[in-house]
C-alpha cells in the first residue's frame, strides 16, 4: 500500500499542482475550521517525514478532491485517472548492480526558475561546439574572451597580497575593501552609510540571492523590470516570492513605465528593483525618472534594490545617479562591483551597500547578517584589490569615449542593426548590450527561442532571445557588443543574410 507522501505527490502531479497551489487550496477549503498549512508543512509531507494530523488530512483531501482514506493509504484503488502511473513516473526507479535505486529529482522550487542567458539555446551551442563547430558567442557579458584586459596594477597588487589572503576574512569583507567602497559610496552621495553597512560578495549575483532569501516569504510580491537581468526574477522566485514585472517602455528610451509600476503595487508588495544602467537594454535612467520612482516607493512604503554594476560604463557624457542618493528617508540596497568596469568577471567581486532609513529594516538586516555569516566570507584575494581598483585613474574611461573600443563598437552595432530590414534598436547609453526589436509580422515569428536556435544553427552565432530576460513578447533579442568591430561586422552580415529569407 502506498505511503501518504507518494499519494500526495501523485495527485499533485495529476492535477499539475505545485506546493504553493496546495497551500492555497487548503487555506480556501479550511476557512470555516481555520485550518492552514505552511511551506514547511508541505515540505515535510512531500518528503514523507511527517503525516498530517486527522483534521488537516480531512481538509487536505477535500481541497484535492480525493477520498480521504485513499490519501491516507488505507485504500488500494486510485480515485482519479492515472495516479498510480504518475507515482511511477514521479518516483522512477532503476536497476543498478542488482539493487533497486530511487531516482532523485530536482526540487520543485526550481519549477518556475528561468535563467536562459545560459539556457537551452546555449546547450545547443555547446552541443555544436562539441561537434567541432566554431560559435561566435554574443550571449554573455564576459569581457576577457574579447581581448579586454585587467589593469596591470590590479593584477600586480593581487599577486603581492596572495600570501595574506589565505584565511577567512570578516563575513562582510576586508576592512580596507569596505572602506574603499564606503568612500566610493560617499562620492555617489549615498546617505547614512557606515562601514558596517557594506557587504562584499562573490559577484553581485551572490548578494542578490542573499537579499531575496532574507526578504521574501511565500506570496510576498516584488516589482522587477521587464526586460530584466533574469537572475533577479530567478532568485526572487526561488526564495518563494511572487515576481510582478513592470514594463520598461521602448518608446521612451526603455525607461520604466511608472503608471504600470504603480498599478501593479498591492498590499503584498515589499520592494521595487531597478537595474540602472540597464541590462539588457543599455538604458540609463535620468534623475527625474528616479525621483518619481522614489516618490512611488515612499507613498507605498517600499524598499528599493538598485543594481548598478554598470555605473562606470556610461557614455556620451551622461551622468549616472544612484537612486539611493535621492531617498535618505527610505531603505535602499545598492549593488555594484568590479566585474564589468575592471574586466575581471572571473574574479567574482561585488558588493552591496545599505543606506537611508536603516531603522525600519532592523530585522531584515539581522537576516542579511545571518546569511552572510553562513557563507563565511567572499573570496579574499579578490577583495584585496578593491582598494586599488577604486582608487586613482579609472582605465575603463578609455573604452567609453570616442575612439574607445566599447564606444566605437556600440556605434557600429547600433547602426548595423537598424540597417537590417525588419530590425530596429534604441541606442544604448551605457553597459555593452543592445536589445533590438524584430518585426514579428514580417518574419511570422511566434517563438523567439526558436528564432535564436534557428539563427545559431544556420549562422553559428549565439544570441539570447528576449523571453530569456522575462520579456513577454517574441519580438526582441539581446546582442553583446564586446567583440571587436571586425567580428561584429561578420556577425551583423550573417544576421542580415539570415533575416533576408527567414520565416517561422
Amino acid at each position: 500500500m502506498d505511503t501518504f507522501s507518494n499519494r500526495l505527490k501523485a495527485i499533485m502531479a495529476e492535477k499539475n499542482l505545485k506546493q504553493i497551489d496546495v497551500i492555497r487550496l487548503v487555506e480556501s477549503a479550511g476557512k470555516e475550521s481555520g485550518i492552514k498549512i505552511g511551506k514547511s508543512h508541505m515540505s515535510q509531507y512531500i518528503s514523507g517525514k511527517t503525516v498530517p494530523r486527522q483534521d488537516i488530512m480531512s481538509v487536505l483531501a477535500k481541497a484535492l478532491e480525493v477520498d480521504e482514506k485513499w490519501l491516507k493509504g488505507e485504500l488500494s484503488s486510485a480515485p482519479v485517472g492515472d495516479s498510480e502511473k504518475n507515482i511511477s513516473e514521479k518516483i522512477k526507479i532503476s536497476e543498478a548492480g542488482g539493487r533497486t535505486m530511487k531516482e532523485f529529482k530536482k526540487s520543485c522550487k526550481l519549477d518556475n526558475v528561468l535563467y536562459d542567458v545560459r539556457g537551452p539555446v546555449v546547450d545547443e551551442a555547446n552541443r555544436m561546439i562539441d561537434a567541432g563547430m566554431n560559435i561566435l558567442k554574443l550571449n554573455i557579458g564576459n569581457p576577457a574572451p574579447f581581448g579586454f584586459s585587467t589593469p596591470e596594477e590590479v593584477i600586480f597588487d593581487m599577486r603581492q597580497q596572495l600570501t595574506e589572503c589565505e584565511g577567512y576574512s570578516d563575513s562582510k569583507g576586508l576592512f580596507a575593501a569596505r572602506k574603499a567602497i564606503m568612500q566610493y559610496s560617499q562620492l555617489k552621495n549615498l546617505p547614512n552609510v557606515e562601514i558596517s553597512d557594506i557587504y562584499t560578495g562573490n559577484g553581485v549575483s551572490e548578494l542578490i540571492n542573499l537579499c531575496m532569501q532574507a526578504l521574501l516569504d511565500e506570496g510576498d510580491e516584488i516589482l522587477i523590470p521587464s526586460p530584466d537581468y533574469p537572475l533577479w526574477t530567478a532568485t526572487a522566485t526561488l526564495a518563494g516570492g511572487k515576481v510582478v514585472h513592470y514594463i520598461c517602455d521602448e518608446e521612451s528610451e526603455w525607461y520604466p513605465d511608472l503608471q504600470d509600476m504603480e498599478k501593479k503595487i498591492t498590499d503584498r508588495t515589499k520592494a521595487i528593483v531597478i537595474i540602472n544602467p540597464n541590462n539588457p537594454t543599455g538604458a540609463l535612467y535620468p534623475k527625474e525618472v528616479l525621483e518619481k520612482i522614489v516618490e512611488l516607493a515612499r507613498r507605498h512604503h517600499l524598499m528599493i534594490f538598485s543594481d548598478e554594476i554598470y555605473d562606470r560604463l556610461v557614455m556620451d557624457d551622461y551622468e549616472h545617479v544612484s537612486i539611493a542618493s535621492l531617498a535618505p528617508d527610505l531603505f535602499c540596497v545598492t549593488f555594484s562591483g568590479l566585474s564589468k568596469s575592471h574586466m575581471i568577471a572571473g574574479f567574482r567581486i561585488g558588493w552591496m551597500v545599505l543606506s537611508g532609513n536603516k531603522a525600519i529594516a532592523k530585522d531584515y538586516i539581522e537576516g542579511l547578517n545571518m546569511l552572510s555569516n553562513m557563507r563565511l566570507c567572499s573570496n579574499v584575494p579578490a577583495q584585496s584589490i578593491v582598494q586599488t581598483a577604486l582608487g586613482g585613474y579609472q582605465s575603463v574611461k578609455n573604452y567609453i569615449v570616442p575612439g574607445g573600443r566599447i564606444y566605437e563598437q556600440r556605434e557600429y552595432v547600433y547602426k548595423a542593426l537598424n540597417e537590417i530590414p525588419g530590425i530596429s534598436a534604441v541606442k544604448p547609453k551605457a553597459a555593452f548590450y543592445i536589445f533590438p526589436k524584430i518585426d514579428v509580422k514580417k518574419f511570422n515569428i511566434t517563438n523567439d527561442e526558436q528564432f535564436a536556435v534557428d539563427f545559431l544553427r544556420e549562422k553559428k552565432v549565439l544570441i539570447v532571445q528576449g523571453s530569456g530576460f522575462n520579456w513577454n513578447k517574441p519580438d526582441h533579442f539581446r546582442v553583446v557588443y564586446l567583440p571587436r568591430i571586425e567580428v561584429l561586422e561578420d556577425a551583423m552580415k550573417k544576421l542580415g543574410e539570415f533575416m533576408s529569407s527567414y520565416k517561422q
